[in-house]
């Protein structure tokens, strides 16, 4: 007979407290999406529960600040779906995305202004100004 690892983790006494608490966490996320308006649904989560405390995380402050506004109607539905609420805490953490950020890369200096820059450099005292605009050129020549 085939027993998946609910049954297992669900054997353990200290496996099966996990188990029922991340139960109850996806039936309070399922709740919270069903009971949040449209536009909140993607933009936050339940994150954690704590005896009576939901804890939800928004993606930015904007949405975290309608959903401390509307916390008593918020934490009253959640009640209605079984669990005790008695206050809900809202913190601002935002989803990592992978896809958005693209990497920099570094523009060449035109002739005129690695002439201004050497010159700049060439009347300076040495001291870490002067060391920053050298190694600036340095890059700079090997990209041209």
């Amino acid at each position: 007979m085939y027993n998946g690892p609910e049954h297992y983790l669900d054997s353990d006494a200290n496996a099966s407290r996990l188990m029922a608490h991340a139960r109850l966490l996806l039936k309070l996320s399922r709740r919270f999406e069903a009971i949040a308006p449209a536009g909140f649904r993607h933009a936050a989560r339940v994150a954690n529960y704590k005896s009576g405390k939901i804890i939800i995380h928004a993606d930015n402050g904007a949405v975290a600040a309608k959903i401390r506004q509307m916390s008593q109607r918020l934490c009253s539905e959640l009640c209605k779906g079984g669990a005790q609420c008695n206050e809900l805490e809202v913190k601002v953490q935002p989803r990592e995305n992978l896809f958005q950020s693209t990497p920099s890369t570094q523009k060449p200096l035109s002739s005129t202004a690695c002439e201004v820059l050497r010159s700049t450099a060439e009347n300076m005292p040495k001291g870490s100004l002067r060391a920053a605009i050298d190694a600036l050129l340095a890059s700079s020549a090997k990209r041209e």
